[in-house]
């Protein structure tokens, strides 16, 4: 029922500790949101798996001192437009050229976290002249079910039920399994602040979300049979960071990811899992900008 429901309206700002204004793009005739900030190399920062653009709220400041960085919520997550294809990874791929093509850039670094990075890890081996770094945070391996330690993350790949009685679950239940998932995904307890968990929430339950989400189940075998098995022809300067708690995919996953992509530098972030990039930003933006800077 959720995922019937008309599109809801995009907010004029992005909620994060400072105001952003938040933008939007039509790319194949859908709505794109995302936020643009700063002059000088472009910078795309990708979020991941059932995330949206807040997962990059604490680099918008600290980046755009160096770089336009463009931070955008993919087709099918967050405030974005969720059409009903597919997803499968060519699609997001041409979505993609279609948003860096709309925002007239046409070559930046690419960071992306989780799936986000699975995303950046095809743009380099299918439009490699997009691409000019590459910056993978705790990212898509191959044979992603083997690796994959994060029970909430597994049910939700594994599940069978259609997406209209997990939409109405979410709808039920979604508050519990948000804070059950961010309890996994983030390593300092303390981060995870009822304002942060219901953010989280209201994300989840934005009209349209869940049958994106699930599509993901249904393209692993897309992604294993094709670019996971050509990782290793990646060429661009490449850095691959990691959080050394991850619960998602243990920091032996990043260090197997680093070995095979031979252009590549490998940093553990102490202390964070997942998303390094929001629970220990000061070190993640450090190593960033260090790396992107011409």
């Amino acid at each position: 029922m959720t995922a019937c429901s008309s599109p809801s309206s995009i907010p004029a700002q992005f909620e994060t500790f400072e105001r952003t204004p938040i933008q939007t793009v039509l790319v194949q005739g859908q709505r794109i949101a995302y936020l643009d900030v700063g002059t000088g190399p472009p910078v795309i920062l990708i979020h991941g798996f059932g995330g949206s653009m807040w997962q990059w709220e604490h680099q918008q400041h600290a980046l755009s001192q160096h770089f336009r960085v463009i931070t955008l919520d993919l087709p099918g997550a967050g405030l974005s437009d969720k059409p009903d294809i597919e997803y499968r990874p060519d699609q997001m791929l041409a979505f993609f050229v279609g948003f860096m093509d709309a925002v007239k850039v046409p070559q930046a670094t690419l960071v992306g976290n989780s799936m986000g990075a699975g995303l950046a890890i095809g743009m380099a081996l299918t439009y490699p002249s997009h691409v000019s770094k590459l910056v993978l945070i705790d990212g898509l391996p191959s044979q992603v079910m083997e690796k994959l330690t994060s029970p909430s993350i597994r049910r939700a790949l594994e599940t069978s039920a259609p997406a209209w009685l997990v939409s109405f679950g979410n709808m039920l239940f979604g508050g519990l399994m948000t804070e059950s998932v961010l309890q996994e995904i983030v390593h300092d307890p303390t981060l995870l602040t009822p304002a942060v968990i219901d953010r989280s929430n209201r994300n989840r339950q934005r009209p349209g979300l869940i049958k994106p989400i699930m599509a993901v189940r249904e393209n692993l075998p897309i992604w294993e049979s094709g670019f996971a098995t050509r990782i290793n022809e990646i060429t661009h300067p490449t850095l691959v960071l990691w959080g050394e708690e991850d619960r998602v995919f243990p920091i032996a996953v990043g260090e197997e990811l680093h070995r095979t992509i031979k252009a590549s530098r490998f940093i553990r972030i102490l202390k964070a899992g997942h998303i390094p990039q929001w629970e220990r930003p000061d070190l993640v933006n450090h190593e960033l900008i260090t790396f992107i800077r011409p």
